[in-house]
């Protein structure tokens, strides 16, 4: 499993990392027998989001750090180092460039994108 990773460096640069998730086998829901299962991750949020087809958005960094998980649709977010991902079903986009020049998004498919986004607490 992977997913792709938006950050900014500490010069306001945003740039693309793809991650791979780490599964360990463990016993998460017992008696029922051990599953290969991430880490958790703290959340403080979960909402669901609809861009229209067409939608095409100014650049701009994300307001907190979250984790976009696709469920129709399709966009293309391009980083502010001009590198691209398109973002479509059961892709997993992390948001973490919250300052700085931040990211493009455009919703490519016809249909309307729709995703659920799961924020996370700020690093300290």
């Amino acid at each position: 499993m992977k997913y792709f990773d938006l950050f900014a460096d500490g010069a306001g640069e945003s740039h693309w990392n793809d991650l791979d998730v780490a599964l360990a086998e463990k016993t998460f829901a017992p008696p029922a027998e051990a599953i290969e299962i991430s880490e958790t991750a703290p959340a403080t949020g979960m909402l669901f989001l609809r861009l229209r087809a067409g939608w095409d958005e100014p650049i701009h960094p994300t307001p907190v750090i979250q984790s976009l998980i696709c469920l129709r649709g399709a966009v293309r977010v391009t980083a502010s180092d001009g590198t691209t991902r398109d973002i479509g079903p059961g892709d997993v986009w992390r948001m973490a460039d919250t300052h700085g020049k931040g990211h493009h998004t455009r919703v490519t498919s016809e249909d309307d994108f729709e995703c659920v986004i799961v924020q996370h607490p700020t690093p300290e």
